[in-house]
This record gives structure tokens, sequence and C-alpha cells, in this order.
């Protein structure tokens, strides 16, 4: 029996069963067109990161930063979903600088010496944007006082909003996601910027699937958009459509790095 995994936005609970049900879906559309060892269900017994390498990968989805520095070569591309949240065009996807409602912040270079909060260093959305955003302005200098790990977005936003850190980057997927099922959240906090948007969260499979394999599962991705059953589904998820993205179209987020690197900027490490 093969393992998938899809584990990257699934809270609030909304989102949880919208994305068992697309995964139902895909299954019997993968086991009408003669593939075997599909599982019954989404794996839940290992972290979201931990089944990208697995020998046994089915289908996943993983960030973009994390493809491009450790996965490439090892996983297979399948597609990359489309979102219709607000900083989603197409396939790119950028993130919301975030700060404290009440904050005097007004732009990013107002956040210099203070306190930055990432979900993790390797997150292309909660950090190698963010450090494409402000790496111009840091001067080759130190920009933050102080960068903390939060190991989440939705705690990055809790961080900024208790006042424990002054600034963070959430991807679009997951403020439009808060935004909708859980607004509350967003009560103490405002937006001040945008980064650069770069290719989205992929989804994959391993890397000695053969070729006949990963078509199948682009047919099942792609017949999960466009069959009116799951109208409910796609629209709780956001989900508008899938591109297929060569390697080569994930190099920009390698180049952000290369970017903020040659203009000295270390502050995410």
């Amino acid at each position: 029996m093969s393992l998938a995994s899809i584990a990257m936005y699934v809270t609030p609970a909304p989102l949880a069963e919208a994305t068992e049900a697309l995964w139902s879906f895909l299954r019997e559309q993968l086991l009408e067109a003669g593939l075997s060892g599909v599982p019954e269900r989404l794996s839940r017994d290992i972290a979201y990161d931990e089944a990208w390498l697995r020998p046994d990968l089915l289908l996943s989805q993983t960030c973009g930063y994390p493809y491009v520095t450790r996965l490439r070569g090892k996983v297979r591309l399948v597609a990359t979903p489309e979102y219709n949240h607000p900083g989603c065009s197409g396939a790119l996807m950028r993130s919301f600088i975030i700060v404290r409602r009440d904050s005097p912040f007004g732009g990013i270079e107002d956040l210099r010496g203070k306190i930055a909060a990432i979900n993790s260093p390797d997150s292309n959305s909660g950090a190698n944007l963010f450090r494409a955003a402000v790496a111009p302005l840091a001067g080759g200098r130190p920009f933050f006082a102080r960068v903390v790990q939060t190991g989440s977005h939705g705690a990055s936003i809790d961080a900024v909003a208790a006042g424990q850190a002054d600034c963070a980057s959430i991807d679009c997927i997951t403020f439009g996601n808060i935004r909708r099922f859980d607004p509350a959240r967003l009560k103490m906090i405002r937006v001040i910027a945008e980064t650069p948007a770069g290719p989205g969260l992929p989804f994959i499979t391993a890397g000695d699937a053969s070729d006949e394999q990963v078509a199948l599962l682009r047919d099942a991705l792609s017949a999960a958009i466009a069959d009116p059953s799951l109208a409910a589904v796609r629209e709780t998820l956001g989900l508008t459509n899938i591109a297929i993205l060569s390697d080569a179209a994930y190099e920009p987020l390698l180049e952000f790095t290369r970017q903020a690197e040659a203009l000295g900027f270390r502050d995410f490490g």
C-alpha cells in the first residue's frame, strides 16, 4: 500500500474535511484508472514533511523552498494547485507582511531593529519570500534585532497579535483560509506590505514514479477541478485549477536566496 499525505492546509477543521473529500475523489479516479495500492485514507500518522521522501509516496504536497533546496531530483513534480485567495495569481503566490494592528509601523523599513517571527527557516512563504522583501533594505547589515521560530503560520500570527514579535510573513493561502474560517484570529493584526511572488506549493510523488503514474495523478487532479460534484470542496479549499510547471519554474525561489545573500542579508540563517 502506498502513502498519501496532503497536510499543508488542514486547519481550521473545514479544510481538513474538504481535503479528505478531495482525496476520496482522487482515490476513486486512480482506482478506476487501474492504479493499485492506492490508500483508502490520507495518512495522519507522520509529520507532513516526513512523507516527502518516503519511497512509498503516492501523493503529497510540499513547500516550494524545500523542493528546490533538498527534494529536487528525489521526488517528481505532479502539479501546482492554483487558489483564488487575494495574493494568489495562477500558480504564483506571495506572502503578506503583518504587524500588530496598534503598532506604529507603516512599511518594511520601519521594522529595522524589531523582532520577526518565522514559522521555519526553510519555509518559502514565511522566510524565503520575507527575506526577498527585506534584503534590499538591509544594507548588508543585520536588519532584525531578533528572529523567533514559531513552527506554523498560525503561531506566527498569534505571536504578532500577542506582542511577542513585531512582524511576520504569512502566505496568502493561509491568510485567506484564516480570514474565512477563523477571522477573529486576525483582529489584532494588519498587513503593511506584500512580498515578491513565486510558484506555489506543488503536489509531488516518489522520485522513481513512472511517467504513467505521474500522468494518472495529473488526470485525477484535473478531474477533481472539473467535476461538478466537488464544487463545494473546491470552494472550501479555494482551489480553482492546477498548473503543470517544470522544474525550472521553481528556480526563481533559489534566485531570491542568491540575491539576498549577494546583498549580505543573513537574518534568517
